[in-house]
């Protein structure tokens, strides 16, 4: 009987021990900021579309900086390509200080967009280094695997903007009706507020700047392997043009743009949704929480069916459970429908990792610029939820102004990762010939 091929082999596991943690780091980075989308909100006086840009600045940063983070790792290795990133991550997080004292939004805009500049060099990095620590057999499991670790991080990620962020700002205090009470105030006590709750959302974003940059000296210290292009040359006409003529890359990077797209606006506007059916924001954290939880059980559960399923049939499979989810959260009102807007992060679960494993098999050395690509492809989260804004615009800032095919406007806004989800099938039953 032949030997299935080893997911990690021995002389690797350290290796993949240290570079799994940064999905942990990163997971962390993009849920403490999705309930600051609702609290920027609230705190600036915004409306949906000007909160969104929290997304498109911190998606945006990927995009930008995918590209040259994969010709720096080209030219360089590896490391030093996370040695860079995890530079850029705390930089950006510790800007949140002056971004506080000056009050500026657009300050904590462009920190969001650097600190995100860190993580494009980190997922540029990552994800195809996992991909290649060990045989291409074992690529997508084992990428499935490390990225298991992503939503730990994004839970402690919640935690945080929960506990220290959510439950300590003033411009969410209630008075006895339920009603918000910055509301009522005048300019004077608004700005009072507004000083204390920017420095509230300021801390934790510090903190965490603060111990990215002592895990880039440690991570200095340590000895890893390198995998490095040994000739140096960069050749990227030569890539693109073999790129571009390689089907499932090429669908595959679309498809990443539309799933990226639909898990940031589920996972961004299900405060919205919480809220238009009288949860607060910081209730609706343990929604968040939920989740998260059912998205890393799917992501174990994944796991282990990939060693039985294709990876094209399982994304065929959860590719229609998240559709299904999706029609329950846009016309089941109330709670069933929160129920709904929950289960589809189990459906998500597997979509990433697969997706990414799926574009980048048998590119070889070709697989650092593809990767790029990849991680641009992220850009979607920042178009997106600003699309979604827009129709939570549509009567007003709030979020059941109008109704639109016999629903509230928050509730038929979610017909766009409808349309995402769509997309994720119809690449997956093309590349398994059904289309």
């Amino acid at each position: 009987m032949t030997q299935k091929p080893a997911l990690i082999p021995k002389e690797l596991i350290v290796p993949f021990i240290l570079i799994t943690s940064l999905f942990a780091l990163w997971g962390f980075a993009n849920d403490i900021t999705n309930p600051m989308v609702a609290a920027f909100k609230r705190v600036l006086e915004l409306n949906n579309t000007q909160a969104s840009w929290v997304q498109l600045a911190f998606y945006g940063g990927y995009f930008t900086m995918a590209l040259p983070a994969a010709f720096f790792i080209k030219k360089y290795s590896y490391k030093t390509g996370i040695l860079l990133g995890l530079g850029l991550y705390g930089f950006g997080a510790l800007l949140f200080y002056p971004a506080a004292a000056w009050e500026s939004y657009g300050f904590f805009l462009a920190s969001l967009y650097i600190l995100t500049f860190g993580l494009a060099f980190l997922e540029t990095t990552a994800n195809p280094y996992i991909l290649s620590m060990g045989p291409e057999a074992t690529a997508t499991q084992r990428l499935n695997l490390a990225q298991a670790f992503n939503p730990m991080g994004a839970l402690a990620g919640l935690f945080v903007a929960k506990q220290f962020i959510l439950n300590s700002l003033l411009s969410n205090n209630t008075d006895a009706s339920g009603n918000i009470i910055f509301d009522t105030l005048d300019e004077s006590a608004k700005a009072v507020i507004r000083t204390n709750d920017l420095m509230v959302i300021r801390n934790p974003y510090v903190i965490l700047g603060l111990f990215v940059l002592v895990t880039l000296v440690l991570i200095a210290l340590v000895k890893m392997p390198e995998r490095k292009d040994s000739s140096g040359k960069i050749d990227f006409g030569a890539t693109m043009k073999r790129l571009v003529k390689n089907r499932n890359f090429v669908e595959g990077t679309l498809a990443q743009m539309f799933y990226v797209g639909a898990q940031i606006m589920v996972w961004t506007y299900i405060y919205q949704y919480a809220e238009s059916i009288g949860i607060s924001n910081f209730d609706a954290v343990n929604y968040g929480y939920a989740s998260l939880g059912v998205f890393l059980i799917g992501r174990w559960i994944c796991t282990f069916l990939l060693r039985y399923f294709p990876p094209t049939t399982l994304l065929s499979l959860f590719a229609i459970l998240a559709m299904g989810f999706t029609l329950g959260a846009i016309f089941l009102e109330g709670i069933t429908g929160m129920y709904s807007l929950v289960g589809i992060s189990f459906a998500m679960s597997l979509m990433f990792p697969t997706i990414y494993g799926i574009a980048l098999e048998g590119l070889g050395e070709d697989s650092k610029f593809a990767a790029a690509f990849l991680v641009m492809a992220i850009v979607g989260g920042a178009i997106m939820p600003t699309l979604q804004g827009m129709i939570l615009d549509l009567g007003g800032i709030g979020y059941t102004d109008v109704q639109i095919l016999g629903v509230p406007e928050v509730n038929f806004s979610f017909v766009l990762p409808l349309c995402c989800f769509l997309m994720v099938l119809l690449f997956s039953l093309r590349v398994k010939k059904i289309i």
